[in-house]
This record gives structure tokens, C-alpha cells and sequence, in this order.
């Protein structure tokens, strides 16, 4: 008798994005003239950087002749990008990190996701709340969760509340833990940590051989100087951190697909009989195994993103993003919203009005403004009462969102 993996059936019936979409379709079918605006996912909305495009152009060219032509490739990455992603996202801002702690895959929620696999099942893991639902969700498919309750908390994870009261400060746990998730700037309050900050964690981490999850999706969106881009601008981070990076959100990658995973060659984890072993080694491993790399033409096209045309192209997407951020930020302000994030992110956190759950409030933006958001309840216990608005839409959409919510 075939058995499944019974974490599987404990988690929600559906991921946070379907069901959106899934009410989306169906007001689009009640009213098929609506004027949706779409702010909910976090898809981009412009097109690829043209040094990017013309990379590909070239790399399917070279597919078409022998001489040139690619099959598979190092699992970890092509040379040529990895060596760029070391020159231009570590070396450029004083960091040391080496090509082969660097991995590149086809983006950062597969890799945050699969994270899981070189760790044990036993290990405690803190998450933020709210956070990105792949850490929950991977992890109790993994068995660390332990059991849900009726509001989607999990037994065995270590929550680690984000909200108005502590200034979405994340506290140090008052219990051990052995893993820690932290995205910043983070999806999907928009808010950021200081450098001083960020080492209450590394300090935390080396003091208790834990091991920081640090999720860098969105470190181009930072605007602030006390905001530290890569989490190994805190001393002693390479001991204890992995960092996760996406050409998502930076690049315009959404559909093309391309990200990498930093894994320091000193980080170190423990086996059941107390030996240390190299968390590199491991994940190479792991990648090697069940990856067989991301294509040739895609890793050209990230390695154009660090050509001097390719920054320019790069800075205008983010320039323009940022712009729909402060739109947003503005507007909602405007209409009497209290809202956080949005400085260096490419998200605002807005609460609803009184008296409103996320997704009450969410149906009602759906239904009655054709604008759609993300409610915060699906982030998280002290996500409820709050709804996530994207900037990754058009200027004239976002104009006329905001326009909206003033009436």
C-alpha cells in the first residue's frame, strides 16, 4: 500500500495566491467588465532590461550551432555568472564571499523551500510573523511544524511577532531555537532592520550555533544607508547565515527565473553525533542531486544584468517601482490609511479600517474598488487586520488605484 507524506494534508487545502486568484476569477465572472487593478501578487509589470534580452537573443543563437552549443551545465552555476554575482553583489560593497559558496538557481523560493532538506526534522525554527507563507508551509511539509491549530499556527515553530507594538522588530526568542527565517526588507510588511539590528541576530546565532535563513529578494529597493544590503555586512554572519538572492523582483525575472543562494564555506550545523559538518558541502550535495542547474540562456541574461547598460536598465526598474511605492504610500496617507513600509521595499502594510478582518477587507477592496490586495491574515496570525499593497504594477494603474480609495 502506497502511504503518502502526511504533512502534506495538514497544511491549507490552498497556497495564499490561489485563493486570491481563485475569488479574483471569480468577481471577473460576476462582473466581466470590472476594471480590476491588481496589486496583490507581487509580479512585475515591465518588461525584461534589453541587455538582458539581447543576452538571451544571443545564448539561443549559440544553441543552434555545435560549436557553441550548451548542454547541461555545472549544477551550482555557470563560471561566468557566479563570478559576476561574486564582483558586482559582494566585492563592489567590501564583502568577501568566493564563487563556490555561490549557487544559482532558478530563484529564491525554490531555494528558500528546499532549504530545508539538509536539516534535520528535529531542528526548532523560528519565523517571523508575518512572513512569506513558503517558510511555514515547507517546513511543515518537511515535519518540523508539528500540528496546526484552528488559526493555521503551528505547534512546534517558535512565532516571532512583527507588528505595531514592537515596531516590527523581530524580539530574540525566549526559548532555543536552531534555525531563524528573516527577510528584510521584508515581504510583506515593506519594513527593514539597522545594522545594529541585524547583529542583535548574528550575536544571537553564533551564541547558540543556530543558523540564520536570511531572505535578500528585495535588498535593490533599499534607499536608506543604515540598511544593510547582504546580511554578511554584520561581522561574523558568515559563521552562522545563508542568504537568499532573486533576480525576481531586481531584474524583472518573475517568469525567466533566476536566483542564488549564498552558503559560506564556515558554516557549520551538527550531525546526531555532535560533529560539526560544513553546510556547503551539504547543499552542494543537495543541488547536485536534485537540480541540474539553471539554462545557459537564462544565466546569460542575469550576467547581462551586470553589464554597465544592463545597471542602467536594472536602476530605471527600480526607480520605477520605487516611484509606484511612494505613490501608494501617499495616496493611502491621503485617504486616512495608517501604513508602514514602502521606503525600501516595493510593499506598503496598510491597516484596515476598524472592525475589519484582512479578508473581509480584501473582498471589500475586490467588490467594491476592483482593487486587489493581499490580506495580511494570510501571512500570519499578526498579519490579520492588515492588507499588503504591491508597486510592481503600472504608473497608470497605480495612480488610479489610489484615486479610488480617496473617493
Amino acid at each position: 500500500m502506497a502511504q503518502i507524506n502526511d504533512n502534506f494534508i495538514k497544511i491549507p487545502a490552498t497556497y495564499l495566491f490561489s485563493e486570491i486568484a481563485k475569488r479574483v476569477a471569480q468577481h471577473k465572472e460576476a462582473n466581466p467588465d470590472a476594471p480590476i487593478i491588481r496589486m496583490g501578487i507581487g509580479d512585475v509589470s515591465l518588461p525584461l532590461p534589453d541587455a538582458s534580452v539581447d543576452a538571451m537573443i544571443k545564448a539561443a543563437e549559440e544553441q543552434r550551432h555545435a560549436e557553441t552549443f550548451r548542454g547541461y551545465g555545472p549544477e551550482q552555476g555557470y563560471a561566468f555568472l557566479r563570478d559576476a554575482i561574486v564582483a558586482n553583489d559582494f566585492a563592489a560593497k567590501g564583502l568577501d564571499i568566493e564563487a563556490d559558496e555561490i549557487f544559482v538557481s532558478d530563484g529564491a523560493k525554490s531555494d528558500t523551500g528546499n532549504i530545508g532538506d539538509i536539516f534535520s526534522v528535529n531542528n526548532r525554527v523560528a519565523i517571523t510573523d508575518p512572513s512569506y507563507p513558503v517558510y511555514v508551509d515547507t517546513n511543515a511539509m518537511g515535519g518540523r511544524a508539528g500540528e496546526p491549530n484552528e488559526q493555521n499556527v503551528w505547534s512546534n515553530l517558535v512565532y516571532l511577532p512583527c507588528n505595531v507594538a514592537n515596531n516590527f522588530v523581530p524580539q530574540l526568542p525566549t526559548e532555543k531555537v536552531d534555525l531563524i527565517y528573516l527577510c528584510y526588507p521584508n515581504n510583506p510588511t515593506g519594513t527593514t532592520l539597522t545594522h545594529e539590528q541585524l547583529k542583535v541576530w548574528v550575536d544571537y546565532a553564533k551564541a547558540n550555533n543556530a543558523i540564520i535563513l536570511f531572505d535578500a529578494a528585495y535588498e535593490a529597493f533599499i534607499t536608506e544607508e543604515n540598511v544593510p544590503h547582504s546580511i554578511y555586512e554584520i561581522e561574523g554572519a558568515k559563521e552562522v547565515a545563508l542568504e537568499f538572492r532573486s533576480f525576481s523582483k531586481t531584474a524583472g525575472f518573475t517568469g525567466t527565473r533566476c536566483g542564488y543562494t549564498v552558503v559560506p564555506k564556515a558554516v557549520m550545523a551538527f550531525s546526531e553525533n555532535g560533529e560539526k559538518v560544513a553546510l556547503n558541502k551539504l547543499w552542494n550535495r543537495r543541488h547536485c542531486t536534485k537540480f541540474n542547474g539553471t539554462s545557459y540562456v537564462v544565466q546569460r541574461a542575469a550576467e547581462a544584468t551586470y553589464s554597465p547598460e544592463g545597471k542602467k536598465q536594472v536602476k530605471a526598474l527600480i526607480d520605477f517601482y520605487t516611484e509606484n511605492a511612494r505613490i501608494i504610500r501617499e495616496g493611502l496617507e491621503k485617504a486616512g490609511y495608517t501604513i508602514y513600509g514602502g521606503k525600501n521595499a516595493p510593499y506598503v502594510w496598510a491597516k484596515a479600517p476598524e472592525g475589519m478582518g484582512s479578508w473581509e477587507y480584501f473582498d471589500y477592496l475586490l467588490k467594491e474598488k476592483n482593487i486587489v490586495t493581499t490580506p495580511g491574515a494570510g501571512f500570519g496570525l499578526s498579519g490579520e487586520g492588515f492588507v499588503r499593497f504591491s508597486a510592481f504594477g503600472s504608473r497608470e494603474a497605480t495612480i488610479e488605484a489610489m484615486k479610488r480609495l480617496e473617493k
